[in-house]
């Protein structure tokens, strides 16, 4: 068997509004600028997506979903679709699909993550399709059948950010992740509020999205454990190049640190471990370049004692049964894994994993992982040509 053609196909879905573009988070950052992902050529809230067919000359195809966000991962629908279409991609054409890390290093150049991790997504879809298997069993497998789901609750006021925790309650969520990161005092407030409206039970962590100092990361900790919001952990609170900061947060605080924009690739997570930087490792596919280095970070972590979060990151049917195949296999996760996307739009699937994947959940506040060869869902190609971009410049 032997790959004859790499092809993405851009995607864009009008939103109402964006998740993060709250007017009324009290933030420190500029929401008018690269924080709301809304440009001069996007002057409308939108979510892009790249798809990536990898066809063979037995008829198989394996797809995959890269992620295209520049005010996170600096990296857009313009630039992902060439280097898939234009460099990476042909350099596996005419070679067989099986040996994926071969095949991953072949088009290992620096950067360009997000059209690696679309490119890894698809040869695995690919490879577990010829085997008859689940990605998730070619990466170490199945461990769990069904992970718990946390969403994202964009910045606001305290009783807006708890009412829309409640909201999703009825949705049978049960962990939430509060966009903090403004001053310790006001995102003290927000996070008791949202405690006291959902109860002792949920879960509770926070993004700081790197809005902090160090001295005021230190004093948000302080306040979330003598307002006992038993916060889970504190995503990212300062600088992502600040390790010795990030280092000093977690030897002053009781409330585990995580890095997210600080731990793109395993050589940064490598770089926070040597410094002591986080107690907990953010995975996101789009971050890591896929499946395979997403799994050596893990690896890592463990080594180090360490835990992992999977995080939002956005995505289609593919990019959400990518990451559950992931927290499958993962040898440990922090709570819930991320699926703030649940709420933003569908996941464009064939079948019943159009549901499945959606909100709401079963009771137990799970999704399940799915269970066919390969990703083990199949998109709905009349639900994708709605939203698909032709002549895009």
């Amino acid at each position: 068997m032997k790959i004859t053609r790499v092809q993405s196909r851009p995607i864009r879905i009008p939103l109402k509004r964006f998740f993060y573009n709250s007017k009324d988070a009290g933030t420190k950052c500029e929401w008018d600028g690269k924080l709301s992902r809304v440009t001069p050529k996007r002057p409308s809230p939108i979510l892009e997506y790249v798809l990536v067919e990898i066809e063979t000359d037995e008829g198989v195809t394996g797809i995959g979903e890269a992620p295209a966000d520049i005010g996170f991962f600096g990296q857009f629908l313009e630039s992902i679709g060439h280097a898939i279409d234009d460099y990476l991609g042909p350099l596996l054409v005419g070679r067989e699909p099986f040996d994926i890390p071969a095949l991953m290093e072949r088009i290992n150049f620096r950067e360009n993550s997000c059209a690696k991790s679309g490119i890894d997504m698809a040869l695995h879809d690919l490879v577990g399709k010829v085997h008859n298997v689940s990605v998730c069993e070619m990466l170490g497998g199945r461990k769990r059948e069904r992970i718990p789901v946390a969403v994202e609750i964009a910045g606001g006021s305290p009783d807006d950010m708890a009412d829309e925790c409640l909201k999703y309650m009825k949705m049978n969520v049960r962990a939430f992740k509060p966009k903090i990161g403004s001053y310790p005092d006001k995102d003290a407030q927000r996070l008791r509020a949202i405690r006291e409206a959902v109860g002792p039970d949920v879960s509770i962590r926070a993004d700081a999205n790197r809005g902090y100092t160090v001295e005021e990361a230190i004093e948000l900790c302080h306040l979330a454990e003598k307002y006992h919001v038993n916060l889970e952990l504190l995503e990212q609170p300062v600088d992502p190049c600040d390790l010795p900061g990030m280092a000093r947060v977690c030897r002053e605080t009781n409330i585990p640190i995580e890095a997210d924009e600080s731990c793109f690739g395993p050589g940064d997570a490598a770089a926070v471990v040597r410094e002591k930087a986080a107690d907990v490792l953010n995975i996101k596919l789009g971050k890591a370049g896929g499946f395979l280095n997403a799994m050596r970070i893990d690896a890592l972590a463990h080594a180090a004692g360490l835990d992992c979060v999977i995080g939002t990151a956005f995505g289609l049917g593919l990019g959400i049964a990518g990451k559950l195949h992931l927290a499958s296999a993962m040898e440990r996760f922090t709570g819930a894994v991320e699926f703030t996307e649940l709420g933003l739009h569908g996941p464009l699937l064939k079948g019943r994993w159009d549901k499945d994947l959606a909100l709401p959940l079963d009771e137990d506040g799970c999704l399940p992982v799915p269970t066919g060869p390969g990703l083990g869902v199949e998109l709905d190609h009349d639900q994708v040509e709605h939203v698909t971009v032709h002549g895009i410049t």
